[in-house]
């Protein structure tokens, strides 16, 4: 019988500083965007690049990720991604060139591939069916505060340099490779994993992806790519637009980043599960998505200080209520395939961060408005494609 959350409190507490690093390190870059486009003459097509990039590394390593957390264990695959993402921090704030900065997001998107599907595996390994939602709310809280107050703590340690917050995230991202080597333990036996890796067939990127499109999996993975897009498109283009159009500052964006975090956690950890029990997970997700595109809209209308807080509090409470939904849901649908499922969330994940920053920055150059109207668009297929997902379906791959 396994433990309770209760009972393996310390465990979770590293494994959930493990995904928030790695996920603080994808939005450090963010406040100081302003900052290198000015420094080093870039345009906003290719500041969007400089983001997508690091998902592009991850996307084509997820796959195998997943396989080899299945393989070699969850632990010795989370220690080697927190390495990696030490190195590429400290590689960026030492870059002097774009070449460097590509060649830094690249093994970030590499270290990204190999914490994000150890983590989740390694939660679902200890975690009941019963309290998985629970955990994984957790999870999510840690994902989402690291991605959306990435950019806050950014701005702040930038007052001390550019450069100075990649410094400390490397400093962190190796604290936390130690603190894993003696405290995590790995979840399953030498025996478990050779079963689950013998009844595992060797595949490669295309046919994992062509399992992807499973019914049970696809609609939820595609709600993942839309999530990771919309996010993605918000936050990479928020400060360029509201140092464009506002004339905000650094500390400013760090501010509203950090203000409408902390909101969207709070509510995440106190109240998703009640949510949850309220509306089900289907019409949480659709309601969340509606929200999202209402208020991508409504950011191009908008034009004091009070009013871009207050909408960037609830867009990011929506789209944090809308990961652990989706999380859940993959996470009990995929009984022992629990890297294979993880792994393919990263992909879609990072297939909705490698557009989503591309396409933002492509259609700032033309008009700063347009990133928030083509992802509210995104979120309305999205919303579309979810009339599909069958609530008979739905109920049977929960209750496997």
């Amino acid at each position: 019988m396994k433990k309770t959350i209760k009972e393996q409190k310390s465990v979770l507490i590293i494994l959930l500083s493990n995904i928030f690093i790695a996920f603080l390190g994808i939005g450090l870059i963010i406040p100081v965007m302003p900052s290198f486009m000015n420094i080093m003459h870039l345009s906003g097509k290719t500041m969007g690049y400089l983001v997508a990039v690091f998902a592009v590394a991850q996307l084509i390593m997820s796959p195998l990720a997943g396989r080899f957390v299945d393989r070699y264990g969850r632990k010795k695959i989370i220690i080697i991604g927190l390495f990696l993402f030490g190195v590429s921090e400290l590689i960026f704030g030492l870059g002097k060139n774009v070449s460097v900065l590509y060649l830094s997001r690249i093994l970030g998107g590499i270290s990204a591939a190999f914490i994000m599907p150890g983590v989740t595996a390694y939660v679902a390994d200890i975690t009941s069916v019963k309290e998985r939602s629970k955990a994984m709310g957790y999870l999510s809280a840690a994902i989402s505060t690291g991605f959306i107050i990435g950019p806050g703590i950014g701005g702040f340690i930038a007052e001390y340099g550019v450069r100075m917050p990649f410094y400390v995230a490397a400093a962190i991202a190796f604290l936390a490779c130690i603190s894993s080597i003696f405290i995590l333990k790995e979840p399953l036996t030498k025996e478990q994993l050779a079963e689950i890796s013998a009844n595992t067939k060797q595949t490669n990127f295309i046919s994992d992806f062509k399992r992807s499109l499973n019914p049970l999996y696809f609609i939820a993975f595609i709600i993942v790519f839309v999530l990771a897009f919309g996010l993605s498109a918000y936050e990479t283009i928020f400060s360029l637009f509201s140092d464009h159009k506002f004339g905000f500052t650094p500390q400013n964006i760090a501010a509203i980043i950090t203000i409408s975090s902390i909101f969207g956690v709070v509510v995440q950890v106190f109240m998703f599960g009640k949510i949850v029990d309220i509306l089900g997970e289907k019409k949480l997700i659709q309601l969340c998505l509606i929200a999202g595109a209402v208020l991508a809209v409504a950011s191009t209308a908008i034009t004091s200080f009070l009013a871009v807080l207050a909408v960037t509090c609830f867009i990011f409470l929506a789209f944090d209520l809308l990961r652990p939904a989706l999380t859940t849901f993959l996470s009990k649908a995929a009984g022992k395939e629990q890297g294979f499922v993880a792994g393919m969330n990263s992909t879609y994940t990072s297939l909705g961060n490698i557009v989503g920053p591309a396409m933002g920055g492509i259609l700032f150059d033309i008009n700063i408005h347009y990133p928030y109207l083509f992802a509210a668009i995104i979120m309305v297929i999205g919303l579309s494609i979810t009339v599909m997902w069958k609530e008979k379906q739905l109920g049977e791959s929960l209750a496997k």
